[in-house]
């Protein structure tokens, strides 16, 4: 049993991004389906899949994207909020690093949002990870 899904499926993409792997698969959820999203709408991943058993059970299948001599989309992925330490910010903190190149990702009340989304609709909420 997974305490941490979001850190389980974080953890999965950086191992796979380390392997080489074409893809990774975990169980499905909405915050792990709403994190997917968000990182093909940024370009750190070429696609997704969802294959649900029933309303509550499933998988989902992440492409992983390289580039020239397969270098990595993806150069790092950090949780940031975890189940002992929430980290909750609102839509004036939130953190810019990499010169905004990298990505934030906050779960809020309109869903899982990235940082330039969340800052342009003035929402905050708890920030979950950082992509770069």
């Amino acid at each position: 049993m997974v305490l941490d899904q979001i850190a389980d499926f974080l953890t999965r993409i950086r191992n796979g991004v380390k392997a080489q792997h074409r893809y990774i698969e975990c169980d499905w959820s909405k915050m792990r389906q709403g994190i997917a999203k968000i990182l093909k709408e940024q370009g750190f991943i070429e696609n997704y899949l969802v294959k649900k058993e029933n309303d509550s059970r499933g998988t989902i299948r992440v492409f992983l994207k390289f580039g020239q001599g397969r270098q990595p989309a993806i150069q790092g992925i950090k949780r940031v909020s975890k189940p002992g330490w929430r980290r909750y910010v609102g839509h004036h903190d939130i953190p810019k690093f990499y010169g905004g190149m990298g990505l934030s990702i906050l779960s809020t009340s309109e869903g899982v949002l990235d940082g330039h989304e969340a800052q342009k609709r003035k929402i905050g909420g708890e920030l979950l990870c950082f992509v770069w």
